[in-house]
């Protein structure tokens, strides 16, 4: 594989939509034995607490869609050990849910992790591989591939096939993010109006509400409902911390 990056960028490449290019990396990772396939993404990982962002974008195949509840409206990703794992590396790496393996993520879980570590082992999701993806810009995605079944020959094929899942996995994250539309690319839990970004942005610049209102040709009064509206989304207790968080949030892009 690791001679045919033309071909795979190709492969990935034709499908119009995202759906069809994540079809097809799918039918790759196959290949490698995996059953099953995770795919997230965010352009913020952590929030302005330090927590883990939800991501913008989780796409599965063959797992169940109820998976999408559980990491994202219940919070799972958060305290997803692999996740957890990811966030602070940028090596392709392989786990393991067994309770008698030694993989990097049974090393350090404790009971926090303990619903994650249930729901998989009930759904068989025992054991599967990794690749961080850490984009110039501070965003982050994860293609992880997850094999059925606690096979005792997983951890010799993860490490076989490690180096050519994760030049897969890269290529595979380039041809997807082209296809990005506006709401995978933002933020999941926080959304700005179109205005407050734009009244934001001034602020920013160090203008005043009156600045902005000769700007963008409204009223004082209209700049700081915006102002307002968008600090309160943003949990701010002032216009300067409003700022602060949405440059962290890259709101301000």
């Amino acid at each position: 594989m690791l001679n045919d990056i033309h071909d795979i960028k190709v492969r990935f490449d034709a499908p119009e939509t995202l759906e069809g290019r994540i079809d097809r990396a799918f039918e790759a990772i196959k290949v490698f034995g995996f059953d099953a396939l995770i795919y997230d993404y965010t352009p913020v990982p952590f929030d302005h607490t330090g927590a883990l962002m939800i991501p913008s974008l989780l796409e599965l195949r063959n797992i169940p869609d109820e998976m999408r509840e559980y990491w994202c409206e219940r919070e799972y990703f958060r305290i997803d050990p692999v996740q957890q794992q990811a966030v602070g590396t940028t090596t392709p790496f392989f786990w393991n849910y067994s309770v008698e393996a030694d993989t990097v993520i049974n090393r350090f879980m404790n009971d926090d992790h303990a619903p994650v570590a249930h729901y998989l082992r009930e759904r068989n999701m025992l054991c599967g591989t990794t690749v961080p993806i850490h984009l110039l810009r501070g965003d982050y995605a994860t293609v992880t591939g997850v094999r059925f079944g606690a096979d005792k020959g997983f951890e010799r094929d993860a490490t076989r096939y490690l180096a050519d899942f994760g030049l897969l996995a890269n290529i595979f994250h380039e041809a997807a993010f082209s296809l990005f539309g506006e709401e995978a690319r933002s933020c999941a839990a926080i959304r700005l109006t179109a205005r407050e970004r734009e009244c934001m942005r001034y602020s920013a610049d160090g203008l005043s509400a009156k600045e902005i209102a000769r700007q963008i040709q409204r009223s004082v009064p209209t700049v700081v409902m915006h102002l307002n509206a968008a600090a309160k989304k943003l949990g701010a207790k002032n216009r300067v911390q409003a700022v602060v968080r949405a440059a962290h949030y890259r709101l301000l892009d």
